[in-house]
């Protein structure tokens, strides 16, 4: 990672809260900027200050929990604030050899472990045994405190019969403590009516998964809210992804340029595509600037407060991949929404709640009269643009198997007309088809 894109570590450990900017309602009804006294907010220390118990595993986790990608540096300062929930996954690059180096010599009983194994081919009990004391070995430890079934693809999935002999056996032996298993909404080359709510629902009636890792933000909140009050019933943990979903604004208008300056015949519907998302787009510019909320940061601080105050929540996976990104997390543990808080969600719902496609929703997908993957295209591009996983999310997309969204270029748009939200997809998926494949 490029030095100029981190924060000092020593800078980390030594730095208190600085004074803080908080929005509050002008009384024209629009937002304006206080400031916190400075005082009060050195009182701050970068510490977590609230652990939950995660469900029948009777386990303390943190609020804050560590997401999938981390520098050993900010995993390590991470661990020393007292985040003590790891999320990682066999499939993730490096990340297991991250962690192990960053648990050497540290409490292995303090730290909540949790990595995954996706259901591929060879669904037998050995082939999951192989794979999972894999796991172990790549991350140095005897046991992990969490095996999840990554990315349950569908209700059926969920009854892998070879996967659960495996975790019997695991369990049996001390080398796993608990069964979880992750959703990311629905596939629609497997079942495009699989969602999201549909599959946990199911997860938590078989009553063998012990943990539940899901979507849930402000601005996706009925299809997650109804798994997370399941959950509660069943005394299952729940770790969230994809808390905060702030709108990184693309333009394609530079891609449409390029190619009329290289002669290059452009679709009318991809040009048509391109204008119903730049017209959003430059909507939500306008509504930000009038708003003032330019700082993204605004938004994804007040996005986490929303859902840590869920208390069906056990811990939330924040993406740091600096010291000052998870600075800005250790600072929101144990707080909850405010007034002003929540009028910056409203604010940010009303003015770009529309460039946002809902993760794990599904909704457009049964209409694609061509089978799209929307969900799982714009999952992708999600790894490409806000997480930094350009050459992964290049090679998942290029496995999709079928169609991609290069067809979209030759459609009506009839995901846009069935999408709720009324989220310009169809211009999303073409942005996102030129840049997974880097056309």
């Amino acid at each position: 990672m490029s030095r100029k894109l981190r924060v000092n570590r020593r800078s980390f450990l030594k730095h208190s809260a600085a004074s803080a900017i908080g929005v509050g309602i002008a009384a024209g009804g629009g937002l304006a900027h206080i400031v916190q006294d400075p005082q009060e907010t050195q009182k701050e220390s970068l510490k977590i200050k609230e652990y939950r118990t995660l469900g029948r595993s009777g386990f303390k986790v943190s609020d804050i929990g560590a997401g999938s990608i981390m520098d050993e540096g900010v995993l390590s300062s991470a661990l020393d604030a007292g985040v003590n929930y790891i999320d990682t996954a066999e499939e993730y690059p490096g990340h297991h050899k991250i962690v192990a180096n960053v648990m050497k010599g540290r409490d292995r009983k303090s730290v909540f472990i949790s990595t995954k194994l996706e259901i591929k081919e060879d669904k037998s009990k050995d082939g999951f045994l192989k794979r999972a004391r894999k796991c172990l070995k790549e991350l140095n430890t005897d046991y992990v405190d969490c095996l999840m079934m990554h990315c349950a693809e569908t209700v059926e999935t969920l009854k892998t019969q070879g996967f659960h002999d495996a975790m019997d056996e695991l369990k049996t032996e001390g080398r796993v403590r608990h069964v979880g298993v992750s959703n990311h909404g629905s596939f629609w080359f497997k079942d495009p009516e699989e969602t999201m709510a549909k599959v946990l629902l199911a997860a938590a009636e078989d009553g063998r998964f012990d943990v539940f890792l899901l979507a849930y933000n402000f601005l996706k909140m009925d299809q997650s809210e109804e798994v997370l009050r399941a959950a509660r019933k069943k005394n299952i943990g729940t770790a969230l992804m994809k808390t905060t979903p702030v709108a990184l604004y693309h333009s394609m208008k530079s891609y449409v340029k390029r190619m009329e300056k290289e002669g290059k015949e452009i679709d009318p519907l991809y040009i048509e595509g391109v204008k119903r998302y730049q017209d959003k787009y430059d909507r939500a510019q306008g509504f930000l600037k009038k708003y003032n909320l330019q700082d993204p940061k605004e938004i994804k601080a007040a996005a986490v407060k929303f859902v840590l105050g869920n208390p069906d929540v056990s811990t939330v996976c924040c993406l740091a991949r600096t010291y000052e990104d998870m600075e800005g997390f250790l600072r929101l543990s144990g707080t909850r929404l405010t007034e002003l808080d929540q009028a910056k969600l409203d604010a940010y719902r009303e003015g770009c709640g529309e460039l946002y496609c809902r993760h794990a929703c599904g909704e457009c997908e049964p209409q694609c009269p061509q089978g799209v993957p929307v969900n799982t295209i714009m999952r992708y591009h999600h790894y490409f643009v806000a997480q930094g996983r350009e050459k992964e999310a290049m090679l998942k997309y290029a496995k999709i198997p079928g169609v991609k969204a290069d067809v979209c270029s030759n459609c009506s748009g009839h995901c846009e007309t069935a999408c709720p939200y009324n989220v310009p997809i169809q211009g999303k998926l073409l942005l996102a088809h030129t840049q997974l494949t880097l056309l």
